[in-house]
């Protein structure tokens, strides 16, 4: 085996975000290794460069933009037959100018749950799912709240745009549980929300939820992802042995924390916002940032490379 099959070719990419939700892809011309396929503009790292001064350089000369706004995301390895690259993901929410196809290839505005262009480059497959993940995270709360006063949150919420939910209710009754838990897929699948019910719940497999959040202990005690049909998984995690073996079965998300001092958790101790983002630096996995969330922490915590934010009492005052 020769020296260079051991490097790793650093690449930026940009996921270039529309206010509407679409991102555009771009297709490689002909001359370039898989020549044809559908991928996130970008290209190499050089040497000395940093991967965001990397990914403005490369936007200008492939589309003639110029970056304003990019936020960290997400870092994946990928070996392919010619080589193997190390992908730094950004999300560019802003940039001057309009994207031209500098280098005759095409240009496509994308949505992230209908894709129309194919073939895409291998490696993007789980970046593609990963952009369907919106940026809050909303846990429920009924033990504590009550029933009624829960799912008047919910719907507050799901009219705020929230489209991702976890129903936590670890200590309420079977019946009620079920009755609960109809109520909120009912709703939250009225707006195409994603409910999913967390794993210390005693819901059934088939009680209707689009997948399974998984505690930090039933984590670590798994040897591989659970099943296909169970939608979405996604883990809650608290440290860097947490985080690798999320990223080792290849769960959807990790929720991280506790980030700030939280009243449901006072005797734990908050990791902070610096550790925070040293934890998730180049991490595969979109992570939500959990603990002492509130509506205004979403943008601190995408400008450390989270995904979003998962929250318990701050969903109520979206």
């Amino acid at each position: 085996m020769t020296r260079e099959s051991f490097e790793i070719v650093g690449v930026a990419a940009a996921v270039i975000t529309q206010p509407d939700g679409r991102f555009l892809l771009t297709c490689r011309p002909e001359g370039k290794p898989y020549a044809g396929y559908w991928e996130f503009p970008g290209g190499k790292i050089e040497p000395g460069e940093s991967p965001l001064h990397a990914l403005d350089r490369e936007l200008q000369e492939e589309l003639g933009i110029q970056i304003l706004h990019a936020e960290p995301w997400i870092t994946r390895n990928f070996t392919y037959s010619h080589a193997t690259v190390c992908l730094h993901f950004f999300r560019v929410i802003q940039w001057q100018g309009m994207p031209q196809a500098r280098e005759h290839q095409q240009l496509a505005w994308q949505q992230p749950d209908q894709i129309t262009v194919s073939p895409m480059l291998p490696a993007n497959a789980p970046v593609l799912r990963a952009l369907i993940l919106p940026p809050v995270y909303a846990i429920t709360r009924a033990t504590e709240l009550g029933v009624p006063a829960a799912l008047q949150q919910v719907e507050m919420a799901l009219q705020h745009g929230v489209r991702l939910i976890q129903i936590r209710e670890k200590t309420m009754e079977k019946g009620a549980l079920q009755a609960f838990a109809e109520k909120i897929i009912s709703l939250a699948h009225g707006t195409g929300a994603y409910v999913l019910r967390n794993s210390d719940t005693i819901l059934p497999d088939t009680c209707g939820t689009d997948g399974i959040h998984l505690t930090a202990p039933q984590l670590l005690a798994l040897s591989r992802r659970p099943a296909a049909e169970d939608g979405w998984c996604g883990a809650s995690c608290h440290n860097s042995e947490e985080l690798y073996q999320a990223s080792s079965l290849g769960v959807d998300f990790v929720v991280l924390g506790p980030v700030l001092q939280t009243s449901s958790h006072a005797d734990a101790t908050p990791m902070g916002w610096r550790k925070f983002a040293d934890l998730i630096r180049d991490y595969p996995l979109p992570v939500y940032a959990l603990g002492g969330m509130e509506p205004d922490d979403l943008a601190i915590a995408r400008e450390l490379g989270a995904h979003g934010v998962a929250m318990i009492r701050g969903t109520g005052r979206l």
